[in-house]
């Protein structure tokens, strides 16, 4: 199996690499990101401009790394048609430095990367954990390799885009894994101005708005030491493939804790 793994915080992202070190027990690995943190690009791709590509020193042995300067959903796009045409069987983007819950997988840039494997037909998934500081990304790395083991079986074989959130407790303090819906967590834009030699600017900042942390959405999950595994689009995943999932998810707990003994 041919694994293609981005990101949205950069090439040099803590997360990036120790994912990278587990999904390379599981299949071929070619690592693909930004130069540079794109957080919030979404699905943006830079039409119409030129995007440099440079091959650099991989953090893992085995794996081809490839540093990218457009958005997250370039890096997944030029490596599936042009680096690695057809090769690859699932495309995993992350670990983000924070969560991608609720509304904001419309703007995510690990969700927007993913999503173009999704588009392209091929199994994704996104990775992101329930923080942003002292955080631990083994047990998010170890849950991914963990799915992506059951795409290599065929065991998760429809096309699919899972959102995985995970909360940094050590693994078996975590609860169990839900499939969830995601939730009506939304965020306010807050616009400051201010002003420099070249005249008025803003910038734009993000704010919690609303948080709808109900039994069976993504938030509820992980407030409750949960893992949350979200299948998008929310609303056009078969009920097949959310048993399929739900029969899917206990071994896989059951398995991390095992691993992190």
């Amino acid at each position: 199996m041919k694994i293609l793994l981005t990101n949205d915080d950069g090439i040099g992202a803590p997360g990036l690499w120790v994912l990278a070190a587990e999904l390379a027990r599981v299949g071929d690995l070619v690592v693909a990101a930004p130069g540079e943190e794109r957080s919030g690009a979404g699905t943006a791709i830079s039409l119409r401009k030129p995007i440099w590509v440079q091959q650099v020193a991989s953090q893992v042995e085995g794996a081809q790394a490839f540093s990218v300067s457009g958005t997250p959903a370039d890096s997944a796009i030029l490596a599936i048609s042009s680096l690695f045409p057809g090769e690859f069987d699932l495309v995993v983007s992350g670990i983000n430095r924070g969560s991608n819950l609720g509304h904001d997988v419309y703007v995510s840039g690990t969700v927007g990367a993913a999503m173009q494997g999704f588009l392209h037909n091929i199994p994704s998934i996104a990775v992101s954990m329930y923080a942003y500081v002292d955080i631990d990304f083994g047990n998010a790395a170890r849950v991914a390799a963990l799915l992506a083991r059951r795409v290599g079986t065929g065991e998760l074989s429809a096309p699919m885009l899972l959102n995985i959130n995970v909360p940094n407790l050590p693994a078996c303090d975590i609860v169990g894994i839900d499939v969830t819906r995601i939730s009506r967590k939304n965020y306010c834009d807050r616009i400051e101005k201010d002003y420099d030699s070249s005249g008025e600017y803003f910038t734009i900042t993000r704010n919690d708005e609303l948080d709808d942390a109900v039994p069976g959405t993504d938030l509820w999950a992980v407030e409750n030491g949960r893992i949350s595994v979200t299948p998008l689009p929310d609303r056009a995943v078969s009920s097949e493939f959310i048993s399929t999932l739900e029969s899917i998810v206990p071994a896989i707990h059951a398995e991390m804790c095992g691993l992190s003994s």
